[in-house]
């Protein structure tokens, strides 16, 4: 089986972790995740909250393990109090940003339009996204999941040039299951995550889309992590919750690593 897509496991740590609490996180997972096993079976990386990111820095520099930010500004620098731009988190090391998330647009009244303004910025200071969609469980039961997310990626993505597939992450997590303990099927997930790749392949072409990964997201836990990763369409995973406890963590990275080894 098996695409070449290295898969990706990506903790989102939200409003969690002191600086010394995630250093000291950051410390126990390079302990518990063997680094050979990172050798191209899976990727790795960690969002802490923008104080915690220096102290996960110096914890994880020179290993197999990355780091990224949750949010940032579309502007560079500016009378933005309270933002973070790109640059700045480029300067600290971060490989990739969260953009997207359905917090921000819940909770921070965050538009397509804002996120689009984003995605942009991070693409021009050298940043990875992990650009998040998904939908809430009225416009699920409604039949429109599938359509509501295609109308997301295209609004994010309007008149953005992509240089190359690892350039960009999407990550599909369903709103009805981001911290929920429900999870959406395999089967809805693929669902999603296919029609999202056609979407790409009109806007960039086959290439693109057969190189781009897909994450799902949306209570992932070590029992459920096993049923996503053996679809061929799904790259990887979005790991809230569980990515604050070690042990859990380590198991779905463990997970991932094992079956990509198999698929090989």
């Amino acid at each position: 089986m098996g695409n070449k897509r290295t898969p990706l496991v990506a903790g989102n740590w939200k409003m969690h972790k002191t600086p010394a609490e995630a250093g000291n996180f950051t410390k126990l997972l390079l302990e518990n995740v063997n680094q050979q096993q990172l050798n191209g079976s899976v990727e790795v990386i960690v969002c802490p909250p923008f104080p915690a990111l220096a102290a996960v820095a110096n914890k994880l520099a020179g290993s197999k393990i990355g780091w990224g930010a949750q949010n940032m500004h579309w502007e560079a620098e500016g009378a933005f109090t309270g933002e973070v731009s790109g640059p700045m988190l480029q300067a600290m090391g971060c490989h990739y940003v969260i953009i997207g998330h359905s917090e921000r647009r819940s909770n921070f009244g965050e538009t397509d339009d804002m996120i689009r303004r984003k995605l942009a910025a991070s693409f021009a200071c050298g940043l990875r996204p992990i650009f998040c969609l998904g939908e809430s469980l009225a416009t699920r039961e409604t039949g429109r999941a599938v359509e509501y997310c295609r109308k997301q990626l295209k609004a994010g993505l309007d008149g953005i040039k992509i240089a190359q597939p690892d350039a960009l992450v999407v990550a599909y997590e369903p709103i009805w299951a981001i911290g929920t303990g429900k999870t959406a099927t395999p089967e809805d997930a693929v669902e999603v995550i296919s029609a999202l790749r056609q979407e790409i392949a009109q806007m960039y072409g086959e290439e693109m889309a057969g190189g781009l990964r897909f994450l799902y997201g949306g209570s992932v836990s070590p029992q459920s992590v096993t049923s996503f990763m053996k679809e061929e369409d799904i790259d990887g995973v979005l790991v809230g919750g569980a990515s604050l406890d070690i042990d859990k963590f380590t198991a779905i990275i463990q997970s991932t690593a094992d079956l990509r080894r198999k698929d090989d």
